[in-house]
């Protein structure tokens, strides 16, 4: 009888023990992330007229630009400005990352709008950036 009563107050202890280790850990802490972002507007506009460009803030909040082509040339798409572009995109996605930035989040649009008897518009590329604070 008295081993029984032991095993059943060590069971008891060891259920108890159990509970209270599981009901009083603390929650987790979401992780805390500081945000950086930059835009790609390229141009859609027949006969390379357009303009397009990387719009990004720097360090402190001042707007950066850098050209990037147009899609369009007088002959049409240009193949080459394309390929340019996404090398140029790809440069500022790597300067990102190596200063510590993950790619968190990229969202796209389209806007287009005819005009007379050619049409225009931009594609818009958002790049999302974060870092653990």
């Amino acid at each position: 009888m008295r081993t029984d009563l032991k095993t059943l107050l060590l069971g008891a202890s060891i259920g108890i023990a159990l509970f209270l280790g599981y009901s009083f850990r603390p929650s987790p802490v979401p992780a805390a992330y500081t945000y950086r972002q930059f835009s790609t507007i390229e141009s859609v506009v027949p006969g390379g007229l357009g303009r397009s460009r990387v719009i990004t803030s720097d360090q402190s909040d001042q707007m950066v630009e850098k050209d990037l082509l147009n899609f369009y040339s007088m002959t049409g798409i240009n193949f080459k400005n394309v390929a340019n572009n996404d090398r140029l995109i790809v440069e500022t996605i790597n300067q990102y990352v190596t200063e510590g930035w993950e790619l968190h989040t990229v969202s796209t649009g389209v806007n287009s709008a005819s005009e007379g008897s050619g049409s225009t518009g931009i594609f818009i590329t958002r790049y999302l950036f974060r870092k653990p604070l």
